[in-house]
């Protein structure tokens, strides 16, 4: 801190004292009005979960065993040894979870469907038990007026098909069961998603080990293990559409976000290219129904084995595009663009250069969730100028927080409320300019199982005491709350 002396000290104090008696202009004292950054007429407002994270019940109901069951039960796979068996016990407690909705005023839930719960082999014989729990379920958001946003994939595959997404079998088995369940709910629901997040349920799973099934296979299979997700989820289409032709079928996708580094035209070319080139093996592969070139090129023999008729699976048109936005990669132009799709020696793309964290940089609670709340516009905007989508859905977006309860019992958790102001800030930017953003899933309701971190980080607007199941609101849902109310940033 710098010294100051009693003199300067003096100076300021008079000057503050002569300032108490000049009138101010109105402008200079107002704070921005929430209804200064409004969302369009009828934006949808909603929280996100999914199945394993929330449901427990895995033995009840006919339930078939899924991977995260056997990965969460193998010693030394998730903190704290924790497992999704009880989780939030959603499954007999979902009636209350409604009602958190219900009071934060969402007119939406995006929920998944667990395929095990409904074949718990994978194929075969469907469970009715199974399918009257998700019929209740939307029974009771529908009686509430929250609409259902269902997921049918977010990565508990049932541990019975034999070589998981290694094998070609798994998407078509996949297929089988999106158009069953599309066909069985379709009088319940109108938005369905086919999958969410590939990476996470491909690379993350077979190619770090870090997640379920905990494989680390060669580039080649990885690669391959990608071309069948996305497979299923163009062949889950199609099934949707004859099975369900009334609803809207969408994906969620945690697209690689890149922002400039500064607002200008090169480097916000930098970042369009960006976006096209490095999500080449699933967002734009879905989008443009076929690998770029030079995706096939830089991965030469490791490349995925394509079958007929797979890329017009994979491109079949959608009513919307969900995008799970979390962090952002900052992107300059780097001066020596190519012909489009050439690639440098080295495989790389041409045209930009990704800006490394430095060590300073903020963060969340989790390690891996960089703080950049501008990332949640250029998402939109890198997608919306590229693929022109009908509609776009934030189908997540969410930060950890270390949440403390205070003697009082309350969670005073302004950390989580300072990231989604400002990431909704940016949002309303997107919405303002005209990008087609029809609404918002907030990651997520309550805290929840969170993968390999188990219940060491919570995401959830609402805090949960595992040991209990109490759910008791945080700030941040009240101050949600009072976002939906006012459809506005506040």
């Amino acid at each position: 801190m710098t010294n100051i002396t009693r003199r300067q000290f003096g100076k300021v104090a008079a000057t503050t004292t002569a300032l108490a008696g000049v009138s101010l202009p109105e402008f200079a004292l107002a704070q921005p009005k929430p209804e200064s950054r409004p969302f369009p007429p009828g934006f949808v407002w909603g929280c996100t979960t999914a199945a394993y994270q929330i449901e427990g019940g895995v033995r009840e109901g006919g339930r078939g065993a899924s991977i995260w069951d056997v990965f969460s039960h193998t010693p030394g796979k998730i903190a704290n040894g924790d497992t999704g068996d009880v989780a939030d016990d959603s499954y007999h407690l979902y009636k209350e979870d409604v009602r958190l909705l219900k009071e934060l005023g969402a007119n939406a839930y995006r929920l998944s469907i667990a395929w095990p719960r409904i074949f718990p082999n994978g194929t075969g014989q469907p469970n009715a038990a199974g399918l009257d729990y998700y019929k209740r379920v939307l029974d009771e958001l529908l009686e509430n007026n929250i609409a259902p946003f269902v997921t049918l994939f977010h990565w508990d595959l049932p541990a019975a098909l034999p070589g998981g997404w290694q094998s070609r079998s798994t998407a078509l088995a996949y297929a089988d069961y999106a158009g069953y369940v599309a066909r069985q709910l379709s009088d319940r629901v109108r938005h369905f998603m086919t999958t969410n997040e590939f990476s996470s349920f491909t690379d993350l799973g077979y190619k770090t080990g870090l997640f379920a099934p905990g494989l680390k296979l060669s580039p080649a299979e990885v690669n391959q293990v990608r071309h069948h997700g996305i497979l299923a989820h163009g062949l889950g289409v199609e099934a949707i559409r004859a099975n369900a032709p009334a609803a809207e079928v969408g994906v969620a996708e945690n697209v690689t976000v890149y922002v400039p580094v500064i607002e200008d035209s090169a480097n916000i070319e930098a970042a369009r290219r960006a976006t096209r080139e490095e999500n080449a093996p699933f967002l734009t592969a879905l989008l443009e129904g076929a690998y770029r070139e030079s995706y096939l090129e830089r991965e030469g023999a490791n490349a995925p084995h394509v079958e007929p008729g797979d890329m017009k699976a994979i491109g079949s048109p959608l009513d919307f595009v969900g995008l799970n936005v979390y962090s952002p990669v900052y992107i300059r132009a780097d001066g020596s663009v190519r012909a489009e799709g050439s690639v440098r020696a080295d495989g790389s793309a041409r045209g930009y250069a990704i800006e490394p964290y430095p060590a300073s940089y903020p963060r969340m609670a989790s390690p891996w969730l960089y703080l950049g709340p501008e990332c949640i516009y250029w998402a939109v905007r890198n997608v919306c100028e590229l693929w022109h989508p009908r509609a776009v859905y934030i189908t997540e977006n969410g930060c950890s927080a270390d949440d403390v309860v205070t003697p009082a019992g309350r969670i005073e958790d302004i950390d989580r409320l300072m990231y989604l102001r400002n990431h909704l800030t940016h949002l309303q930017r997107a919405t303002a300019e005209g990008f087609p953003v029809k609404g918002y899933f907030l990651w997520s309701l309550m805290d929840n199982f969170e993968w390999k971190d188990g219940f060491s980080k919570r995401f959830g607007i609402y805090y949960v005491d595992f040991k209990t199941q109490r759910r008791t609101p945080k700030l941040s849902a009240e101050w949600y709350r009072a976002v939906i109310a006012r459809n506005a940033v506040v």
